[in-house]
């Protein structure tokens, strides 16, 4: 751990370790601030500052009257195994199957617009920067609770005027199967998954805690002979989510 990093978080880095190797367990009780304070021997302001990054990241959380315990995590499980494969494919999406399967109940909000591509997006879908596309927002629920958000991207010389234009509007569900109506076989999918600090406008839509979140986004492309026909930035808090995946060896 570099010397020079501040002290509060060189606290919160060795409780963060001592939870996340389970050393200290879902439920357990973090040492009391006088305990930390002897510990690492800093002042009281130090180790306040420590549990606030802890709890900003949704590890631990206070209990009024008793002390500071380690979170207990409802986390999804995102299996990447058989997601996509055209034999399990039904009339739910990979998240509402991902949902079930945890035992909760799924739904998601979504809107559609037209706008020009931006430039980021150009690039993934190998088009001219502003030419149209559909760009549709989702925000994924679990029994009700907020618990993903993606944006996609899709060519409209690829769906315009086709019964698939708009995601949500016909009865194929997910990209897989949608394009499978309109002849366009999705061959390749590739994901690329980044963690950063969570945005304000995420923190409002997923009710995080204010003073921020860690959050893994997942950038999906789907390819059909090469060419890519869907993009979308899947948005996870980190501590909600367990991303799993699973391929053969040859």
């Amino acid at each position: 751990m570099p010397a020079d990093l501040p002290a509060y978080l060189q606290i919160a880095a060795e409780l963060r370790c001592r939870i996340v190797a389970g050393e200290l367990a879902p439920g357990a009780k973090l040492p009391s601030e006088s305990r930390l304070m002897a510990m690492f021997g800093v002042s009281n302001t130090v180790t306040k500052r420590a549990i606030a990054v802890l709890k900003a990241e949704g590890l631990v959380e206070g209990r009024h009257g008793s002390g500071v315990y380690v979170r207990h995590v409802r986390r999804l499980v995102r299996d990447s195994q058989g997601r996509d494969q055209r034999r399990r494919q039904g009339p739910t999406s990979p998240f509402a199957r991902d949902v079930t399967a945890s035992g909760q109940r799924p739904s998601w909000e979504h809107d559609s617009a037209e706008v020009g591509c931006p430039d980021a997006i150009a690039a993934r879908l190998g088009v001219e920067p502003g030419e149209p596309v559909l760009r549709t927002r989702y925000r994924y629920l679990a029994d009700g609770g907020p618990i993903q958000l993606a944006t996609s991207y899709e060519p409209l010389s690829i769906t315009r005027g086709t019964p698939v234009e708009l995601p949500e509007d016909g009865a194929a569900v997910g990209v897989v199967a949608r394009m499978d109506v309109i002849g366009v076989r999705i061959d390749e999918c590739v994901e690329e998954i980044i963690a950063r600090a969570a945005h304000p406008d995420e923190i409002e839509r997923l009710g995080l805690p204010s003073g921020g979140a860690l959050m893994m986004v997942v950038e999906r492309t789907y390819l059909a002979g090469g060419r890519a026909v869907e993009t979308a930035d899947i948005v996870m808090a980190a501590d909600r989510y367990q991303l799993r995946y699973r391929w053969p060896v040859e």
